[in-house]
């Protein structure tokens, strides 16, 4: 069997493009934070370019105030804003607290004991070994801090580019989602172009199931923590809300802030916010995340589950925050070109 010029140019072109896509894979994991990055400042580009233009439509009569890149601007000043507001009204309540609670430790370590004894297992405790134990706790985590800082010092970096990308994304999306389409070929270009803008409307759809989980468990957690008597309610009400753009784990940091504050005051506080959040978790995964997500992004309970799971698994807090919009992404082109039969010519 002979083998022609022609077998032989087929066979290299194979083995280039074999070792052309091994090379690429290679690059691609030396370099895959930086790909995350951008990956995630599209994704979050994608979501937020409705709310950009809801804000440039906004008039004053015939005047249009926020219209091109002054809407982002007016949509950052309101933000920056709400956080300073935030800050001003939240945190010298909560400072002033610390600073009395640092003093009255030792007055209050006998009457904590006191109350850890009547829990079994724990009559065993003086209060030597408690202040002990807490000064140890607060040198450790000053260590901790100060070794940890060079660490935040590269987040702070990479949420700084982050953003910056995201806001570049939002201004120029449409000349480099262009740009990006130019490397299809002509005849799928169209079918392409018309499955990601459909993922782009579900994942937009997402945004809002998203916000109004967030608005419904602000409200009615700032409600509750009011009728218990919680010191700070309004302020822990507003982080538990923002907090839950972080699913599973914005929720238990939301439930410890909670509790850590009602145990200060009584045991009684802190049983009632345990309760409300654990019927409120019951509540929101069987009844509310089922109907508002699942109608908004058109996915089963389960799959959001797994893409949490999974998104977690790979890039920690940021992976499971863009989870769900992946999850949106993976199956819409899914369903185009594996499940769906291509149109005849």
């Amino acid at each position: 069997m002979t083998i022609t010029r022609k077998d032989q140019r087929s066979v290299r072109g194979y083995i280039i493009f074999t070792l052309a896509l091994i090379l690429s894979a290679y690059v691609a994991w030396l370099v895959r934070g930086v790909l995350v990055l951008l990956y995630v400042s599209a994704l979050f580009a994608v979501v937020l370019t409705p709310v950009v233009h809801a804000t440039s439509r906004l008039r004053i009569g015939h005047w249009r105030p926020f219209h091109g890149s002054a809407a982002i601007l007016f949509l950052l000043l309101t933000v920056a804003a709400a956080l300073t507001a935030f800050g001003f009204l939240a945190l010298p309540p909560v400072i002033r607290d610390l600073q009395s609670l640092n003093g009255e430790i030792p007055a209050r370590v006998p009457v904590l004991l006191v109350k850890l004894k009547q829990i079994p297992f724990a009559n065993n405790l003086n209060s030597v070994q408690v202040i002990g134990w807490m000064q140890n706790l607060v040198s450790h985590s000053a260590s901790s801090m100060l070794l940890s800082l060079t660490n935040w010092a590269g987040d702070l970096i990479q949420i700084i580019a982050g953003f910056v990308l995201t806001l570049y994304f939002i201004l120029e999306g449409k000349g480099a989602y262009h740009w990006f389409l130019s490397f299809v070929p002509q005849p799928s270009r169209q079918r392409l172009d018309t499955t990601l803008e459909r993922a782009a409307a579900r994942m937009q759809r997402w945004l809002l199931g998203q916000l109004s989980l967030m608005l419904i468990l602000g409200l009615v957690s700032t409600i509750v923590y009011l009728f218990v008597g919680l010191r700070y309610a309004y302020a822990l009400g507003v982080v538990t809300g923002l907090l839950n753009i972080i699913p599973v784990l914005g929720a238990a940091v939301s439930f410890a802030l909670a509790l850590l504050v009602a145990a200060i005051d009584s045991w009684g506080r802190m049983l009632g916010i345990a309760i409300f959040f654990i019927v409120y978790l019951q509540v929101e995964n069987s009844w509310l995340v089922p109907r508002i997500m699942r109608n908004r992004v058109n996915l089963p309970a389960l799959a959001i589950f797994v893409a949490l799971l999974l998104g977690s698994a790979v890039e920690g807090v940021l992976g499971a925050m863009v989870a769900i919009p992946t999850a949106v992404l993976v199956s819409v082109l899914l369903d185009e070109y594996l499940v769906r039969k291509p149109e005849p010519e």
